[in-house]
């Protein structure tokens, strides 16, 4: 209903409408996507048609609005279709044959909904971040990444790509960095983190910058998680997403050489969004779950955390970052905080168990008995 409301709406009172909430003025605005303020004037009083797709792309990400939405009022303000529509059409005339399939198919809401769906999980890629040392692990990972450690005849690189593909998911890249060379497998996208010995995992995903674009997965390499997992963080559409475990404390009675107080924590709020997330003191506030190191990316999403990765990374290269030290040693949690911290709305997708960390020889030692059994 709230979309429908809004469809009523011209492009141009929108547009202002979410300048002002966002306590932005017009001249401001105007620099910032690259246009003269009588244009942007001229725009919100709808004496302008709306702009062209790479203006409203930049208008999404600064106003915090939906794309999708923004280019549907977009084209009601022109009397035709979505202008993003409108490009991919010009530029895929096959499609045209494709569309109308689908409407000589009189097909109901519902399945053009499950084709739609079907056709995100599709699409959807992976990065999995397996660049760093290991050190925790000591001997076990001296001449291998700790991703490469067997666990009953798989690597644990090997049982995250099962899972990936059994979710549908083809599309998937490594960030490799220690060792490189012994994580080999065919059909996998490679990208090099030569500095890994110098950074922390934000860094390290952003080595593989140029795959992250529409619907991906940004995941931990040190993690074992079932089916259910991914397919939970799949059906989510928010444009950012992370799993969040809330049955967390559990995994750490007994668990010595990784305390509690290192656990990556989160705080929400009644609708499920991220209020604090990562080292948090938990003797000083309640903490709801913990972050397993699986977070998802619309479209949108994927612009949003490249542009805000950069502008920070300019404020604070060699400089404390969020929790960081520096900004060379951030963590994710450290970029998501920041986001939140902007204003963007981070989704939790809650599960309850369904994974495990392999962190310390403990974790490793533990997680063999569990697979001999």
């Amino acid at each position: 209903m709230k979309k429908l409301s809004i469809l009523s709406q011209t492009f141009g009172s929108y547009i202002r409408s979410l300048r002002i909430k966002n306590n932005i003025g017009q001249r401001e605005l105007a620099k910032k996507i690259g246009v003269a303020p009588s244009y942007l004037n001229d725009m919100e009083k709808n004496k302008r048609t709306a702009p062209r797709t790479d203006l409203i792309k930049k208008l999404s990400i600064i106003l915090k609005a939906d794309l999708d939405l923004l280019n549907d009022l977009a084209g009601n303000s022109k009397k035709t279709i979505a202008p993003d529509v409108v490009d991919y059409i010009e530029n895929n005339p096959k499609i045209v044959s494709l569309l109308r399939a689908v409407k000589n198919s009189e097909l109901s809401d519902d399945e053009i909904a499950n084709i739609e769906k079907k056709i995100n999980e599709s699409t959807t890629k992976v990065l999995i971040v397996a660049a760093g040392l290991g050190s925790r692990l000591k001997g076990h990972t001296e001449n291998l990444p700790k991703c490469m450690l067997d666990f009953g005849g798989k690597t644990l690189l090997e049982r995250q790509l099962s899972v990936y593909r059994n979710c549908g998911i083809d599309n998937i890249s490594v960030v490799r960095g220690y060792k490189k060379n012994k994580i080999n497998y065919k059909n996998i996208k490679y990208l090099d983190n030569k500095d890994y010995e110098k950074n922390n995992i934000l860094n390290s995903i952003f080595y593989g910058e140029k795959v992250i674009n529409g619907n991906i997965i940004i995941a931990y390499s040190d993690i074992l998680f079932e089916s259910s997992v991914v397919q939970r963080l799949l059906d989510s559409d928010h444009d950012v997403s992370v799993v969040v475990d809330i049955d967390w404390r559990g995994y750490y009675v007994g668990r010595k050489d990784h305390p509690i107080e290192e656990a990556e924590n989160v705080i929400f709020n009644s609708n499920n969004e991220v209020v604090k997330i990562g080292k948090i003191a938990t003797e000083k506030e309640e903490v709801h779950g913990e972050f397993i190191g699986m977070m998802k990316l619309t479209h949108r999403g994927s612009e949003i955390f490249k542009q805000n990765f950069h502008r920070v990374k300019k404020l604070y290269w060699n400089k404390p970052f969020q929790r960081a030290k520096t900004f060379q040693t951030a963590y994710l949690t450290d970029m998501i905080q920041e986001l939140v911290d902007i204003g963007i709305k981070v989704h939790c997708v809650i599960i309850e168990r369904g994974w495990k960390e392999i962190d310390t020889v403990e974790d490793y030692q533990k997680a063999l008995k569990e697979f001999k059994q």
